[in-house]
């Protein structure tokens, strides 16, 4: 594996959340071979997306990110999907219809070309980045850390009884400055944002009613 080393910014050690994400992605695997005629089409916990839907959906986040990394080689800085939020969504409508064998082959072919590509970039890779849809710059130094947290939570989506008590405490330690990073801009009220501020000065009970945007 090339040494990659930390991020600038402390995001987290690159390498190490390579390991962590390949880890996760070994735990969901194990979870899916444990499930006798998996039904896709079975609701996950994620309103509105079905089992198949979320399958999809890491099948082609593996692969945004390998465009990425390729094209962060080259000098170039590419979307992470090329048609922007629109083709991601059309994507995985149209994935998720498709029979159990093949999104789980597709899941496992770019999840194999994801881990190849980790091992395959320069250090310089690194110090490049993608674009979000909303065009905004997406380092790759963060891909890592990123990729585990897309396997962990949709693993738990899946409803296969992987809960967020079977997170590994590194994972937690490593993503929950994030997480906290961007709550602000998840509680869109800017009342339940001075009622949390308070609750966590201690000033109040904690909060029960709160509506918080999905990542």
């Amino acid at each position: 594996m090339n040494p990659v080393g930390s991020t600038q910014d402390g995001t987290a050690d690159v390498g190490r959340a390579v390991e962590g994400s390949r880890e996760a992605t070994a735990r969901l695997f194990a979870t899916l071979r444990t499930v006798k005629d998996l039904d896709v089409t079975r609701p996950s916990l994620l309103p509105g997306w079905t089992v198949g839907h979320v399958l999809t959906h890491l099948a082609r986040n593996a692969d945004s990110f390998v465009r990425i990394l390729h094209a962060a080689g080259e000098g170039r800085a590419v979307p992470q999907y090329p048609g922007g939020a629109a083709e991601r969504n059309q994507d995985i409508e149209q994935g998720a219809k498709r029979a159990t064998e093949v999104i789980l082959e597709d899941l496992e072919d770019s999840a194999g070309r994801l881990d190849a590509t980790w091992h395959e970039v320069g250090a310089l890779v690194w110090q490049g980045h993608g674009l979000r849809a909303d065009g905004s710059l997406l380092p790759c130094r963060v891909l890592p850390i990123s990729r585990w947290r897309e396997v962990e939570v949709h693993h738990l989506d899946l409803g296969l009884g992987y809960a967020a008590s079977d997170w590994p405490a590194e994972f937690v330690t490593l993503d929950l400055p994030y997480a906290l990073d961007r709550l602000p801009e998840r509680l869109g009220d800017p009342a339940q944002r001075a009622e949390f501020l308070a609750w966590i000065y201690g000033r109040t009970e904690r909060p029960s009613d709160f509506v918080l945007r999905r990542f």
